[in-house]
Order: C-alpha cells, then structure tokens, then sequence
C-alpha cells in the first residue's frame, strides 16, 4: 500500500465540524490508558495510545490520541484530540501529537482489520533486549494464542516513529514489535484485545526472565514453546481466545 501523497502537514489545525467528539469513546481511551499506567507500564510522558473510529467522511477512519506534553497516567478526556489516518492533521481539538503518532496511524493504514496501537517503553522488554535475546519463544501457553502472529524484532538503529517507510516492510505479518533500547508496540482490533496482548507480552517477558534465572541456578535449560507448536496456536487464537456460542 503506496504512502499518501504529504498534501498536509503533521498536526495541522483543521477542525471539521462533521467530526463529533464521541465523549463515551474518548472515555474508554482514557480507561485504557489509566489502566496500562497502573499496571506500571508509563514513564513520564512518553509511548501512546491510539483508537480508530469510523467516519462515513473518513475512509480509514479517525484517530483518537493523547496529545504532547501529558503522560497517559495523568491525562484526562480533555487531552484526547482527533486526527485524521493519512496525514495527521488536527480534526478535534488544538494541541499537537507526539512523534510517535506518525507511527501508530501509518500501521492503522497499512493494517485496516487493526483498531488500536499501543506503544510502550517497557522497563523489563528494554532490559531483556539489551540483555541480547535476538528470538522471543513464550514458555506459557496463552502467548501464541492471544498474540495470532509471530514477534517481529527492530534493532536499535531503526526507528519507526522518525521514519515510517520500513513499518510496511513487516506489519502485515505481526501484532507485536520488540523495539531494541526503545520498547513495545503491540496492535489489536479493538483496545480490548490491544491491552490483552499488551499484558501477556509483559508477563511472558518477566516469565522469560525468571525462567532463566531458576535455570542458572539449578544448571537447567529453559522448556519454551517450540516454533511449530507456536504456528499452531496462532492460527486457532480466535477460537480459543473467543469461541463462538453454539446454537
């Protein structure tokens, strides 16, 4: 999918009165956020949150997002300002986005079955990267089956959020991006699913590390999920995850 021409400019103001600030919307945005803060994800004001909302005026949607200077722990509904998908420009609202907007809408683009992103500095994921893993196996079961798609790893010297352009290189092809000395992004089809896939790739994290640990200290290996037994969970993630009602 071919980059939109820059017709606009990044966090221009445009407010579109047919754009209506959905209150209810916006609140569960704020829920999110407030909870991946208290389970101690946030550090200072930076990673974001970004939901997709349908627009019959917008064919990709709009984008609700925390603007610049506040922190997803402090930030309250009147912090959420609307951009539009392609470009960015400021449809609700009068404050900037961050730079790492410019990442979370160009994945929502290339991705149209996502409807949230969320990215994270997470202390632990940091920690292990720098540590040298270079291949993340899960040694929990419930990993593969919410996640659906393999980890895609970036190294250090490629950052996404300056410079776009690789992220269609792999997005079609996971849910979750380990960013070396950077963090997480992980994507769901709705802030729900999102901050599921969020927790669990932080708790298979601390569970990889303390497997190690015991490991040393015992003189043992660490018994990881196997790579096919991975594939196999993520093609039947939904109906585990989210079986249907028999009738």
């Amino acid at each position: 999918m071919n980059a939109p021409e820059p017709r606009f400019q990044v966090n221009q103001l445009a407010p579109d009165p047919a754009v209506r600030f959905d209150r209810d919307f916006a609140g569960q945005y704020v829920l999110y956020a407030h909870r991946l803060a208290a389970r101690g994800y946030v550090q200072a004001a930076v990673g974001n949150m970004v939901m997709r909302a349908p627009h019959p005026d917008y064919p990709e949607g709009v984008c609700y997002v925390k603007c610049q200077g506040v922190s997803l722990e402090e930030m309250g509904i009147d912090d959420v300002v609307i951009t539009d998908v392609p470009f960015g420009r400021i449809l609700h609202g009068d404050r900037a986005t961050t730079v790492g907007h410019q990442m979370n809408r160009e994945m929502l683009r290339l991705r149209p079955d996502i409807n949230c992103v969320i990215h994270l500095h997470h202390d632990e994921t940091i920690a292990y990267l720098a540590a040298g893993v270079e291949e993340f196996r899960p040694v929990g079961l419930t990993f593969s089956y919410l996640m659906q798609k393999p980890v895609h790893f970036l190294p250090a010297h490629i950052n996404v959020e300056e410079d776009v352009a690789p992220i269609k290189t792999f997005i079609q092809d996971t849910n979750c991006i380990l960013m070396k000395r950077h963090g997480i992004t992980v994507l769901g089809r709705t802030v729900s699913e999102c901050y599921g896939r969020v927790n669990i790739l932080a708790a298979e994290v601390k569970r990889n590390i303390l497997a190690e640990q015991l490991a040393a200290i015992r003189g043992t290996t660490v018994d990881r999920i196997s790579k096919a037994e991975m594939e196999e969970m993520y093609r039947h993630g939904d109906a585990v995850m989210y079986p249907e009602v028999k009738k």
